[in-house]
């Protein structure tokens, strides 16, 4: 293993767990690359990352563990069919998490600028609400209805083009 691979990168949560992660795999980062690119090359930084808790990020830090070396097939989007029909089989056991953690995933792969993660989720995400009406939508991500039943109808008869597709 070369001098480069061996070196690792701190990563703090935002609930203070520290992480030490290889830098070729987190490097699938966007921001980490980034960081790293400013920084001293013979110190090992420490990175912040406040803005996501260390259960997701330990989620983020095992999928660029598993793709850094095996990288992630494109999904199709519009996504057609299942998402799970499109995936590997490592990514389907991946995305066996609860919506919760599903949804800090979402947000710690969009912060940390990893594309491929951010479509993964974004794509269950997706798969979960194909084929699903606003109210079944609304009670499974728990989102509250603020429109009043007349704007609810004005809406809907203005895009109604959006369903004829």
């Amino acid at each position: 293993m070369s001098d480069e691979a061996k070196k690792t990168v701190k990563l703090t949560s935002r609930d203070k767990q520290v992480f030490e992660v290889e830098r070729e795999i987190i490097q699938m980062s966007g921001l980490v690359r980034d960081m790293l690119e400013e920084g001293d090359e013979d110190d090992v930084p420490t990175i912040p990352v406040p803005n996501v808790d260390s259960k997701p990020l330990e989620r983020v830090i095992e999928y660029c563990k598993h793709h850094h070396k095996n990288p992630a097939e494109e999904i199709e989007k519009p996504l057609k069919g299942k998402i799970e029909d499109v995936i590997s089989e490592w990514d389907k056991k991946f995305l066996e998490i609860e919506q919760s953690l599903l949804i800090e995933l979402i947000m710690a792969a969009n912060y940390l600028n990893i594309k491929d993660l951010l479509d993964l989720t974004c794509a269950k995400v997706a798969s979960m609400m194909k084929g699903k009406s606003p109210e079944q939508i609304r009670e499974m991500f728990g989102i509250e209805n603020d429109f009043t039943p007349e704007e609810e109808a004005k809406i809907r008869d203005e895009n109604r083009w959006c369903e004829e597709a």
